[in-house]
């Protein structure tokens, strides 16, 4: 979803967190045609505001740890229609991707600072700090932590006065299928936080290990 600019502007011992590289994640809840609602927080110090959002999964990779989808903006104030997006996704997987971004203006203390703000990553700070996970075995661990960068605007133009210049961090639970993020762009308001919950779980027997595109 688009943000506002501002006008001024030890894991070895962990369950499912083992040394080694990752195999791949598995997880039933997170697949092509997959959708999840819920709130985005853009505040800012002059104004409280909330967007509602809807995600849905278009297409995975498992293999090259890729991921993209659609994300759709309903009651953004400066729209007359909701503002719908098209992503592209990162699986942290410690293969294809680490923890450490390495682009987008984001440093590997902006990392940290953002992981760090999803409690299920603690257990994975200490070797994260060391080499940014490479070492690490998520294959088993129940949470996937992944970048979403949007790439467009798919039903407005550039000059509508929002921005996707900065991107995601997501962390995305095995269990319940629930998606907590946070946005950075050095631009925007910080820490700007993304809640979503699956809204057809089940939905199409997708399994995160194989490749679809709709």
């Amino acid at each position: 979803m688009p943000v506002r600019v501002l006008e001024n502007t030890a894991p070895s011992q962990v369950s499912g967190a083992n040394s080694g590289r990752s195999s791949g994640q598995s997880c039933s809840l997170l697949g092509v045609g997959q959708a999840f609602s819920g709130t985005q927080n853009v505040s800012s110090v002059q104004k409280d505001e909330a967007w509602r959002v809807n995600v849905r999964i278009q297409g995975c990779d498992l293999e090259h740890g890729y991921l993209c989808g659609t994300m759709e903006a309903l009651n953004v104030p400066m729209a007359d229609t909701p503002v719908v997006t098209f992503w592209e996704g990162e699986i942290v997987d410690t293969k294809n991707y680490t923890f450490f971004t390495g682009k987008w203006e984001a440093t590997p203390e902006d990392d940290i600072r953002h992981w760090s703000k999803f409690p299920s990553f603690s257990p994975l700070l200490v070797q994260v700090e060391v080499d940014g996970g490479k070492s690490l075995d998520l294959s088993n661990y129940p949470y996937i932590f992944m970048r979403w960068k949007e790439q467009y605007f798919v039903n407005v133009g550039t000059d509508c006065g929002l921005t996707i210049a900065g991107f995601y961090y997501i962390c995305f639970s095995c269990s319940d299928g629930s998606i907590s993020g946070f946005y950075y762009d050095p631009n925007s308001s910080p820490y700007q936080k993304l809640e979503l919950k699956s809204t057809n779980d089940g939905r199409s027997g997708f399994s995160f290990s194989s490749y679809e595109l709709q």
